[in-house]
């Protein structure tokens, strides 16, 4: 009888700590990683559904002249305004979970014991940290990663500020972590604990949540999806 196991980390930081530098690395290493920005990015394009809400809501204000949605007219929007932050989540969250659930097929079919899911706001919504097997946190210490936001996005020390104290304190993400990676020093030092990890994970016995036998694998592409539709939702 054929059986299949995967399980789910879930893999998180803060904004200009460096996530993108350890996704990198593990991308070499020949892990499956979905990125939630990529998928986040998609969804909001015209043919999408969550477009036509948003432009309802936000109005058209926030449209580039070829109608797609202009991403820092509204992240300005949003930072300044939590509760218009909560109805953007609300608009774009059920798609992303959706387009995600897809990739996670994908890879299940391709036979992968493990798959990333590279998830900014992993911990502040804390909906999807109960799915994953592990939890890692991109850390770095916050002179370094105020001084990177202010570099990276050519912002005032105040504004680089408001922009961090919009998301849950690194500190506090530490501790729902079951893995941290320290990027607050070069990247050989960043790739030498993400190699670690990466060994963690590639030995890991523990798996999560699919267990499915041959007579799943028959009934086609269908009840695979509905089983893990079913899982994730429930």
């Amino acid at each position: 009888m054929f059986i299949s196991t995967m399980f789910l980390v879930g893999l998180s930081g803060g904004i200009a700590t460096g996530k993108s530098t350890v996704v990198a690395i593990l991308r070499e290493l020949g892990c499956a990683v979905i990125d939630a920005d990529v998928i986040a990015r998609e969804v909001v394009q015209p043919h999408f559904k969550a477009y036509q809400q948003i432009v309802r809501y936000f109005g058209t204000e926030i449209l580039l002249e070829n109608g797609e949605i202009n991403r820092e007219a509204l992240g300005n929007i949003i930072f300044s305004h939590p509760e218009k932050r909560q109805l953007l989540n609300s608009i774009t969250h059920p798609e992303i979970q959706k387009e995600m659930l897809k990739q996670i097929v994908k890879y299940f079919v391709l036979g992968y014991r493990y798959v990333i899911l590279d998830i900014p706001l992993l911990f502040e919504t804390n909906r999807l940290t109960k799915f994953m097997k592990y939890t890692v946190l991109v850390y770095c210490d916050p002179p370094t990663q105020r001084a990177r936001l202010m570099k990276r996005n050519g912002l005032s020390q105040a504004e680089a500020e408001a922009r961090i104290a919009s998301q849950l304190p690194l500190d506090e993400k530490r501790k729902l972590a079951t893995h941290v990676i320290d990027n607050s020093g070069d990247r050989e030092n960043t790739r030498r604990q993400v190699l670690r990890l990466h060994a963690r994970l590639e030995d890991s016995l523990d798996f999560l949540w699919a267990r499915l036998v041959a007579g799943t694998v028959v009934a086609g592409l269908g009840g695979l999806v509905y089983l893990l539709l079913r899982h994730f939702i429930s």
